[in-house]
């Protein structure tokens, strides 16, 4: 019953067959033309000239990029891509990146074509958003705001113009086209820029990706379309996108937000849709939580339906971890407290994504539909067997995906695609995928993007120090993500986790500002900052942890996680999650203390008594300077503070050491 293609030919009044014929119809009709010729017409060097045409018309100008897309992507393929874009120009890189990935896996193995699920996604070119641009006064907007260097200042009023514009009726008239090929199949409108998922820059979650339940009459689900396309039109303009632009240098680079329409993979059960699995993979695992691991050997984030709750940090739930040379080996000690809980899906009859609890969830399905999750369930044996004792009622199922983490040849296939991608992009590869199963426990995977991933695989053991005890500032095991380095603290900003926790809500997300403020100080320019609090950084709670953004600790070297906010909060590590993907971009570490280990060392007191500089660096501030700490290595005499992770044993000390130790240059410089 899983939802398939049924028609994968496109309306053939959308793309390129659209007049008038010019440059770019004219191409794709001479590309046409010798497709439907004789077959020795397509070895011609005439058809190599339209190919290589085609690649820089629609698919990239990186070199890279292209190399790749030469070896895998024939004029026949172009072809079908060009009867597939709305407007013209480039389909952006995650676009690139989906039908890549599918290319190169069908190409790899016949077992693919069986297990792959047929793709029948449309593009919105990237000149369809100049001109929309244009068309609603927000080009020389932009362009004026540009030039005169205020981009970021303007930005705020263009995007709400981009919000209520109108587009082209050549368009419009596209659009409702491939609205009616879709019929009301759920879909979801992503962003594709011509800079997104490069192998330079990723921008993840910098820009919007919309669902459409698609539901209702023509003219409801054509309106929810456009306002689709205008809502991943105006993120380009958001403050999280520019402000990424520009750390990574790019305010000066233009960017074109081409569109990918995809039909959301997944199965209709009642009135809810969803598939029965999503995720993210890496082809490289930077989290050795075990001895037993092998990082090469690649990493997923699993949840149960909709794939936003693998890659959006959720902060009242709990994803599944999975190193793929050892899959049912688990970060977290515990079975049932630290599983999926709630389950995200498309409400037909609501027309919205929705979250439900899992119970919930169960309980809107007809009961034909109960007994394909039951694949997915657990038990408590211990709890079952406490209930029966006292007589009680059994607890219900969980969520728990360990039936299919046992099926050898899933789990051998994901392994075995990650390593293919990552051979042929020639470095590690993050992608995002769908699985679905029939009725007879076959199943079929959709991998709906594939981007190069930024990380460092430089990973080493880091040479034991004998560090004196009363030397050590803090000490611990458990996660140790990143990079294994030695090096020099030069800064140090502290939430002390006892006073956070005493203040009123508002007062953390005033501190949380007042980090970014302090980040962002002229005095830490250049220099290696170690971050620590309580609680999960980034958070959208303030209970569970400090709300700041990531354009708010981007220059930080190093976030600690203290484990100290509530007695039933454990870290979840956030692999593969966007927040995930720009600590490694940025190659910030990323440790996790637990004070309540008999092995850690926390020396609050030590760190209390530094000379606090908030109020020289921030003077607004001095309300939360018992909360909020800050010191640099200057204020230690003549010693320095000294990080040591080891990524492989997963252990961290910071420590302090002669200056001496400096001066011999017996540490890297620095984290980036």
């Amino acid at each position: 019953r899983v939802a398939s293609v049924l028609r994968p030919t496109p309306p053939t009044a959308v793309g390129c067959a659209v007049p008038p014929l010019d440059d770019w119809n004219r191409t794709f009709l001479l590309a046409q033309e010798i497709v439907a010729g004789p077959a020795e017409r397509r070895q011609t060097e005439q058809a190599e000239i339209v190919r290589e045409r085609l690649l820089h018309m629609v698919i990239s100008r990186d070199e890279r990029m292209l190399a790749l897309t030469r070896r895998f992507f024939s004029l026949e393929d172009l072809l079908d891509i060009g009867r597939r874009i709305i407007g013209t120009g480039q389909i952006g890189g995650k676009a690139v990146g989906m039908l890549l990935a599918h290319a190169i896996l069908r190409s790899a193995s016949p077992a693919w074509h069986g297990l792959l699920e047929l793709h029948d996604s449309f593009f919105i070119g990237a000149d369809l958003f100049n001109t929309y641009l244009v068309q609603n006064g927000c080009w020389w907007l932009r362009r004026r705001r540009k030039i005169q260097g205020d981009y970021l200042e303007g930005a705020e009023f263009i995007r709400r113009r981009i919000l209520t514009g109108t587009f082209p009726r050549d368009a419009e008239e596209e659009m409702a086209r491939v609205l009616d090929y879709f019929g009301t199949s759920p879909i979801i409108v992503r962003s594709s820029s011509v800079l997104e998922d490069s192998f330079g820059y990723s921008f993840a979650g910098k820009y919007e990706s919309v669902f459409c339940a698609n539901q209702g009459s023509f003219q409801k689900r054509l309106e929810d379309f456009k306002s689709a396309i205008r809502t991943v039109y105006a993120s380009a303009l958001s403050p999280q996108a520019l402000a990424y632009r520009k750390r990574y240098g790019l305010l000066d680079r233009e960017e074109q937000m081409a569109l990918l329409v995809q039909r959301v993979s997944g199965t209709q059960r009642g009135e809810l849709f969803f598939p029965d699995l999503a995720g993210v993979g890496f082809s490289y695992n930077p989290y050795v939580w075990h001895q037993d691991i092998d990082p090469q050997a690649g990493l997923l984030r699993l949840v149960m339906g909709l794939g936003t709750r693998a890659v959006d940090r959720r902060d009242d739930d709990y994803t599944r971890i999975v190193a793929l040379n050892a899959p049912l080996l688990r970060p977290e000690k515990g079975g049932r407290q630290y599983t999926q809980r709630r389950v995200d899906v498309l409400d037909l009859d609501a027309n919205q994504l929705i979250s439900l609890d899992y119970d919930e969830l169960k309980g809107r399905l007809p009961d034909s539909d109960l007994e394909a999750l039951r694949r997915f369930e657990g038990r408590d044996a211990a709890a079952e067997r406490e209930a029966r004792q006292r007589k009680q009622p059994a607890p219900p199922p969980f969520i728990s995906l360990d039936a299919v983490l046992r099926d050898e040849l899933f789990i051998r296939k994901m392994r075995e695609a990650l390593g293919t991608l990552e051979e042929i992009y020639n470095c590690p590869v993050d992608t995002e995928f769908t699985v679905n199963f029939n009725d007879d426990d076959t199943w079929r995977v959709n991998f709906v993007q594939c981007r190069p991933f930024q990380v460092r695989r430089d990973a080493a053991a880091i040479p034991d120090a004998d560090v004196a005890p009363e030397k050590m500032i803090m000490s611990g095991s458990g996660p140790v993500i990143g990079t294994s380095r030695l090096v020099q603290v030069d800064w140090m900003i502290l939430v002390h986790p006892a006073r956070y926790g005493a203040l009123p809500l508002n007062d953390r997300y005033r501190v949380a500002r007042l980090i970014g403020q302090i980040v962002h100080h002229p005095l830490l320019s250049e220099k290696n900052i170690f971050l620590a609090g309580p609680g999960r950084w980034g958070t959208s709670s303030p209970d569970l942890g400090v709300p700041v953004t990531f354009s708010e600790i981007d220059r930080v070297s190093v976030t600690c996680e203290i484990v100290a906010m509530r007695d039933d909060l454990i870290p979840e590590v956030s692999l593969g999650t966007h927040f995930f993907s720009e600590l490694v971009e940025a190659d910030m570490l990323y440790l996790v203390l637990f004070p309540e280990h008999a092995d850690t060392i926390l020396d609050m007191s030590w760190l209390e008594n530094r000379n606090n500089r908030l109020t020289e660096l921030c003077p607004e501030g001095a309300l939360f300077s018992d909360t909020l700490r800050v010191f640099s290595t200057e204020d230690v005499d003549q010693q320095i503070m000294l990080l040591r992770a080891d990524t492989l044993a997963q252990r961290m000390v910071l420590y302090l050491a002669p200056s001496s130790a400096a001066e011999k240059g017996s540490m890297k410089k620095g984290l980036r």
